[in-house]
């Protein structure tokens, strides 16, 4: 039985794929769970309109992203954290902190997103990653203060 995947299926095929299966895997599993559906015409052009919606969607998000990535290029940071001895932090500047901070210069960015390399553990100038779209990275730079 011929059927166009709705999911990607490993071992299969991508999304929009047309490939020929039993015909019991087909009725009682790929189907039943939403992952395929018979390869008719008219099946055919609604994977089409779905995957074209989903490209838009996904382009959209991009642009998105791109506008946001040249408002925070070069943003610097500034986080107060409680310091020790030396100059070491107790504890470590996370990335919910991080985002806490974007939050209150306006950008809402999830702490998901932030990436932090090595644990933030010293007071100073540090470099951190914000992936804003699988496609769109930018740097910012974390200046962490001594909290008196």
């Amino acid at each position: 039985m011929k059927v166009v995947l709705l999911k990607e299926l490993e071992g299969y095929g991508s999304i929009g794929s047309v490939i020929n299966v039993k015909d019991g895997f087909a009725r009682n599993y790929l189907i039943p769970r939403g992952i395929a559906l018979p390869a008719t015409e008219s099946n055919l052009k609604h994977v089409n309109s779905i995957i074209t919606q989903k490209l838009r969607k996904l382009q959209k998000e991009k642009e998105r992203a791109l506008d946001l990535a040249k408002k925070i290029e070069g943003l610097i940071l500034e986080i107060k954290h409680p310091v020790g001895e030396k100059g070491k932090l107790y504890g470590s500047v996370t990335s919910s902190e991080i985002s806490k901070a974007l939050s209150e210069k306006g950008f809402e960015i999830d702490k998901k997103r932030i990436v932090v390399n090595r644990p933030i553990r010293d007071v100073g100038i540090h470099t951190v990653q914000i992936r804003l779209h699988p496609e769109v990275e930018v740097q910012i730079k974390v200046d962490v203060q001594p909290q008196k």
